[in-house]
């Protein structure tokens, strides 16, 4: 397979059509296999993935430095194919506590200098708040990712999970390559407003959450257990009659799936593919075994007769729960 490429917006660089987000190699899906991890880093490049995503408070910078040791053993060639997009400004407590957000010019360079640090590279491709500082304008926030850029230690700015106004109040400060938010099957609430703004800005979109956590993978059982951390069992989505709800959506797909010979998470993969070239799914593989079938979404074709299908199945608006817990929705300005 030759991995086609997409544009992180009129601004941004060309990546991968599929990018890898690191976050459960670390951290809120319960324990992860660090050789499996690092091996799944490898077979992503190898495999023509330029995009890796991750955040400096994913399990408190040891992401980073999975990363950093992931592209220090990798060949070369592949090593440097490699773009690295990083979260910043979530601040995080010794017992793993989650103690709001930074997003003061002052912060946002120190930030940087750590992450540069961990991953051991000399400038940081795409770099992001994670969730809006309440208490900080964004134009001060973009303004010292702007200086890093001028300074050569960031090439690009990205956004995070924030609203129509404060997309354009960011594009009007500094040039902005995308907006990393939430999209899947369930998950389309950037479809109303977010999703039209950023299209008449020139702004690309990094999806996250493509398969929901997996719930639409079709690997989720409703008995599965989940262990200390998993972010999983504390998310409204998959609790009790919601989860039991969202499993029949995931079975409705699955028929689809069937008949075009694919799996479930290849067709919900491809739906978000199929959303236009402006949009880059990352997938959530921690082994290769799942990246594998990841990337076999990229042969994926829907038709139009497909498309319908997959609407009346699994329409806008059916998923039962809300995609995070309310303390953390309040974070989500988007």
């Amino acid at each position: 397979m030759t991995m086609r490429t997409r544009p992180l917006g009129t601004t941004g660089p060309q990546v991968s059509a599929l990018g890898l987000g690191c976050m459960g190699m670390s951290a809120l899906y319960g324990e992860a296999d660090r050789t499996e991890s690092i091996a799944t880093v490898h077979a992503a490049l190898e495999a023509g993935v330029t995009l890796l995503d991750t955040g400096d408070f994913y399990a408190m910078g040891h992401n980073e430095m999975l990363i950093g040791e992931a592209l220090r053993t990798a060949p070369a060639a592949r090593r440097e194919q490699a773009l690295v997009s990083v979260k910043f400004g979530a601040l995080r407590g010794p017992d793993g506590s989650w103690l709001g957000y930074d997003g003061r010019p002052a912060a946002v360079k120190s930030f940087a200098a750590y992450s540069l640090q961990r991953l051991g590279v000399d400038h940081i491709d795409v770099y992001r708040i994670a969730r809006l500082d309440p208490d900080v304008p964004i134009e001060e926030t973009v303004g010292a990712i702007a200086d890093l850029v001028e300074k050569g230690y960031v090439r690009h700015i990205g956004l995070s999970e924030v609203g129509a106004a404060t997309i354009r109040r960011a594009a009007a400060t500094a040039p902005v390559s995308d907006l990393q938010i939430e999209y899947s099957l369930i998950s389309r609430g950037i479809e109303d407003e977010v999703l039209p703004t950023v299209r008449e800005l020139g702004i690309g979109i990094t999806a996250y959450g493509v398969l929901s956590r997996g719930l639409i993978s079709g690997h989720f059982t409703a008995d599965r257990q989940l262990g200390a951390g998993d972010f999983r069992a504390m998310s409204p989505r998959f609790q009790g009659d919601n989860l039991r709800h969202n499993l029949n959506l995931v079975e409705a797909l699955r028929k689809i799936a069937e008949q075009k010979g694919v799996s479930v998470a290849q067709i919900a993969i491809a739906w978000v593919l199929s959303r236009g070239e402006d949009i880059v799914p990352l997938v959530g593989a921690r082994r290769r075994d799942r990246l594998t079938e990841a990337l076999g979404a990229l042969e994926v074709t829907l038709e139009p007769a497909d498309l319908a299908a997959i609407e009346e199945a699994v329409p806008a608006g059916a998923a039962a729960g809300d995609r995070y817990p309310a303390a953390q929705m309040a974070h989500l300005e988007s």
